[in-house]
């Protein structure tokens, strides 16, 4: 009789349960009363079927973009523009990193994982913050100086128990789940070519895929696929051709080699590396691939016969069961600009002409905004979303850029967009409701000059183009000044965009160009961090400013948005750097004081945590004498800029995340030589630079340092009243910069 009656309690308990599910599906609640599963748990179940139906589970985040189609939409509706107001801070994770974090965090079952800066990964409880496990990877750091663009990673992919990722260094990692402990471990790059990862991998059907960066350094791009259990290589598509004496791999490289004269551009590369972007349609059984810039950038080096120099920066679908080519849409023929097609892709149908279009829509650095039916390939729409002037508009009958005349071999030409792109990396959204797709936005301009005296260096930029590495900045010009006259100049801001329509229908304008990717919520809401250490959310229908909150550091990640026992959370990676936020600190646009390790932060309706006060020490230069010559103060600025720029800043001026060389104290001053030429700091990023310099290189980067040092301390002990005077000056001549910016681009009709 007892067991009968323990029997029907149970048989009721699970009638009410099911009752209650119901009774939420019905209703149209946004959470999924999701329970904290262990971590090898969690993934096991994680296969093609849960990934392919990923929409109908909107407590997890479980796909890189949440779903194959990489909208970065959530229908979690708890969190509304009505009750935006009352988010408060769940809780916070610390990293320890001092560079740029990028990661969009995956979900699955209430345990999140995520990768920091040098590819480090995390596992934590999504409902806590609680780490479960963390692993290093043991990465190479003497590989960062490889990365282009700050020792970042944009996330991990699960599967089965599994947990995936591409380092710094060139490997794909297999992780068991529960433990963090490494399965299998892949080099999936020539180590004595300058490649690097930073991008996701992404799944499809026991096939993890993955690309690689390195294309301003050269070197030749691809894809590969690799076995999620074995980590067997299956296939590999190469995005541009090699060397054509040595044969073709496909017929799509035979195809694209048609394309290419006058090189040898295989001797540096090519480019055409997938650093950032896929998406997956699993009704088309199609993968799509976003393809980078050339390498070098000039296409009078890399391909003097002229030629549209397929696949760079095109969209490319391929079969992701053999890797076979199927069709492409190439966004900048003849790419000279870095203007590449690596960003963010978006599937989506949308009504076109009264028609249900299967579309991929993209917003590439070249600043117009693609919509492309991606069954096809077929062009449909193009507009420009931001200022251009290298080309009028994109062809509707042809799909190709009507150009300008911004042929720079012979004069330089000042042209909009910059090589930083309208939209860079950081991910875009498309909100189902208002039907509109957001965009991290940016204006800037750069001015394109051929290098008549290019030659490959081995570890460097080579580009063909004078860039940061090929300057000069004299030790008297002010860094405050260069900081207010650069960040007047860059402007950026997020924008809602119509695709079918392709106009713009709301802008909300940000202090610097540097801010970070997108989510958007079925509450009519829209999220965003920016450079300004801050998360905000918006009205996405109108784009009014709902709500705010600091995150001590400029985020550059996009959030994610996720539920567990029933509530819902936004979570957001902060951490100041990339490209911008790295290398371009006199454009930046974050505060001068600034938390300087990375955090993940989870926010809830009627969080009460909050962040620890910091401080920030303030010190002075501690150079010692200047005892070198001019000469060797002048080649050693040049020297600077040539290897060191990329991390420490032009002029020395360096992010707040990196100590800045000229406030060196007297000990490391001591330990230059030993530090550069050594090594002795390789395991903390900074790598040995004696493959690329001599002991009398580095003594003369360090007079110029020195001499930076004095300039910098001068100025530190200037009276308040000049301070005071100085402080005006410069921001009336940053008002007047930002006046002639918006007039010189409305003189070269890129508006």
């Amino acid at each position: 009789m007892k067991k009968v009656l323990i029997g029907v309690i149970l048989i009721g308990l699970v009638i009410f349960a099911a009752g209650l599910i119901t009774k939420n599906r019905e209703s149209g609640s946004s959470t999924v009363a999701q329970k904290i599963d262990s971590p090898s748990n969690a993934t096991m179940s994680m296969n093609a079927d849960r990934a392919r139906n990923a929409e109908e589970e909107p407590g997890n985040w479980l796909l890189h973009g949440r779903t194959y189609s990489e909208q970065r939409f959530s229908t979690l509706t708890d969190i509304t523009e009505n009750n935006v107001g009352d988010l408060g801070l769940a809780w916070y994770f610390d990293t320890g990193a001092k560079s740029g974090l990028e990661a969009t965090p995956v979900v699955v079952d209430g345990v999140m994982y995520f990768t920091g800066n040098w590819s480090e990964v995390f596992a934590v409880d999504a409902r806590t913050g609680k780490m479960l496990w963390h692993n290093t990877l043991n990465v190479d750091k003497n590989r960062g100086k490889y990365a282009c663009c700050d020792v970042v990673n944009r996330g991990v992919a699960v599967w089965k128990g599994k947990v995936y990722v591409g380092t710094i260094d060139g490997r794909l990692v297999a992780l068991d789940a529960a433990s963090g402990k490494i399965v299998w471990d892949q080099t999936t790059i020539d180590l004595n070519r300058p490649y690097s990862i930073t991008g996701a991998p992404r799944i499809v059907k026991d096939k993890v895929i993955i690309g690689n960066g390195g294309a301003e350094f050269g070197v030749r791009g691809y894809i590969t696929a690799y076995d999620t259990d074995t980590g067997e290589q299956k296939w590999r598509f190469y995005t541009v051709p090699g060397n054509p004496a040595d044969g073709f791999e496909n017929a799509a490289m035979e195809m694209a080699a048609e394309t290419w004269g006058g090189g040898p551009w295989w001797e540096v590369g090519g480019g055409g590396t997938v650093w950032d972007s896929m998406a997956y349609d699993p009704d088309l059984d199609l993968l799509y691939i976003g393809v980078g810039n050339g390498s070098p950038w000039n296409k009078y080096i890399r391909s003097p016969a002229g030629g549209d120099n397929l696949f760079l920066s095109s969209i490319v679908a391929i079969e992701p069961d053999t890797g076979t080519y199927v069709w492409h849409y190439q966004t900048t023929p003849g790419e000279a600009w870095d203007y590449t097609a690596t960003q963010h892709m978006i599937l989506a149908e949308l009504d076109i002409n009264g028609k249900q279009r299967k579309v991929i829509m993209q917003a590439p650095k070249n600043g117009f905004f693609y919509v492309i039916d991606r069954e096809t390939g077929e062009f449909i729409s193009a507009n420009n979303y931001v200022p251009v002037n290298w080309a009028t508009h994109i062809d509707p009958e042809t799909g190709r850029p009507v150009q300008t005349d911004n042929d720079y071999k012979d004069n330089p030409v000042l042209q909009f967009p910059s090589p930083l792109g309208g939209h860079n990396w950081q991910p875009m959204c498309y909100h189902r409701e208002t039907g509109y797709v957001y965009i991290p936005s940016r204006e800037m301009s750069f001015l394109y000059n051929h290098d008549e005296n290019f030659e490959y260096e081995e570890g460097h930029w080579n580009v063909g183009i004078p860039v940061m590495k090929d300057i000069y900045v004299p030790t008297w010009i002010d860094a405050q000044l260069i900081k207010k006259l650069g960040a007047a100049a860059a402007r950026g801001y997020l924008q809602a965009w119509d695709p079918i329509k392709q106009e713009r229908v709301w802008r909300v304008d940000h202090k610097g160009p540097w801010n970070g990717g997108v989510l958007c919520t079925a509450g009519n809401l829209v999220f965003q961090g920016n450079g300004q250490a801050e998360i905000v959310a918006y009205a996405a229908d109108s784009g009014e400013r709902l709500w705010s909150h600091e995150t001590q550091s400029g985020v550059i990640a996009a959030p994610i948005s996720f539920a567990v026992d029933g509530e819902q959370y936004i979570s957001v990676l902060a951490g100041w750097g990339g490209s911008v936020g790295l290398s371009f600190a006199l454009i930046g646009n974050t505060p001068e004081k600034t938390y300087t390790k990375g955090r993940l932060l989870t926010f809830k309706l009627n969080g009460s945590n909050s962040l620890p006060d910091y401080e920030v020490a303030k010190r002075l230069p501690e150079p010692p004498p200047r005892t070198a010559s001019s000469d060797a103060e002048y080649q050693g600025n040049k020297i600077y800029h040539h290897n060191c720029v990329y991390c420490h800043g032009p002029g020395a001026v360096s992010s707040p995340n990196l100590k800045d060389l000229r406030y060196m104290d007297a000990a490391t001053h001591e330990q230059f030589l030993a530090i550069v030429y050594g090594g002795i700091h390789k395991e903390e990023g900074m790598p040995a630079y004696d493959e690329l310099l001599t002991i009398e290189e580095v003594e003369m980067v360090h007079a110029y340092l020195i001499q930076a040092g004095h300039a910098a301390l001068d100025d530190e002990n200037a009276s308040d009243t000049w301070v005071g005077v100085k402080s005006a000056v410069y921001s009336a001549l940053g008002s007047i910069t930002h006046f002639f910016t918006g007039l010189l681009t409305w003189i070269l009709k890129a508006a």
